[in-house]
């Protein structure tokens, strides 16, 4: 049987609030769109006071992408939880989903997702710390609770600029990756959006967005990586 390749990419979308300071999901969309993915993992995907509403509109994503909103929100109103959204191009199938409570000075949240795609992949949003020392708790939680899981993939905002300190609690199951400088959009310095892969899963390709949408439409540029499942036998 042939491998699954995907590509998964994530994207802090700044509450579609772009560096000209103008909030315009539809700009937002459109990046999005142009990295050509099949799965994309968001970070402040919905709006950070009262309800929470998504800034990037269901009706929106549903009219103008190929995208399906995995339901990850607990009120039943936001695109994600603690700002952690996933989008999965249509057909791929989706198990189960959970909610991971992240320790630190901040809230924090991650969600857990099982895609069907290959043997299965665990899928998990999250958006880090700005301490070091909750960065690596939280990583210490994500690590546990996908433990079991042979093949996995963490992937969001990291926060961390370092590439040598931070990541341990991942480093005896997990290639932490960086796709090149995401941060920031208008001169790039920093690799805060990174991926986590178990070593079950192959990586063929990756890269940064760099068009002239994603440099303004937000604060961070997205990142993408082309990934290899094993084949699911039966």
């Amino acid at each position: 049987m042939s491998p699954h390749t995907i590509r998964i990419a994530s994207y802090n979308m700044r509450k579609a609030r772009g560096l000209d300071q103008r909030r315009r999901p539809e700009r937002t969309c459109a990046v999005i769109n142009a990295l050509a993915a099949d799965v994309v993992v968001l970070q402040e995907a919905d709006r950070r006071l009262g309800p929470r509403h998504p800034a990037l509109p269901r009706e929106m994503i549903a009219a103008e992408t190929d995208f399906d909103v995995v339901e990850v929100c607990d009120n039943g109103l936001s695109l994600g939880w603690h700002g952690n959204a996933v989008l999965v191009r249509k057909g791929v199938g989706v198990g189960h989903v959970a909610r991971v409570p992240l320790p630190g000075l901040e809230p924090r949240g991650a969600v857990r997702v099982e895609l069907e795609i290959g043997e299965g992949l665990t899928l998990v949003a999250a958006h880090l710390g700005l301490r070091r020392r909750d960065r690596r708790a939280q990583l210490h939680v994500l690590n546990a609770v996908t433990a079991d899981e042979a093949h996995c993939i963490i992937g969001g905002d990291f926060n961390e600029w370092s590439n040598a300190k931070g990541l341990e609690p991942l480093a005896a199951r997990f290639d932490t990756h960086c796709p090149g400088r995401s941060f920031h959009a208008r001169r790039p310095i920093a690799a805060l959006d990174r991926f986590a892969m178990t070593r079950g899963v192959t990586l063929h390709g990756a890269g940064v967005e760099k068009g002239a949408l994603a440099k303004i439409a937000s604060d961070h540029l997205p990142i993408w990586s082309d990934i290899e499942i094993p084949p699911a036998i039966y």
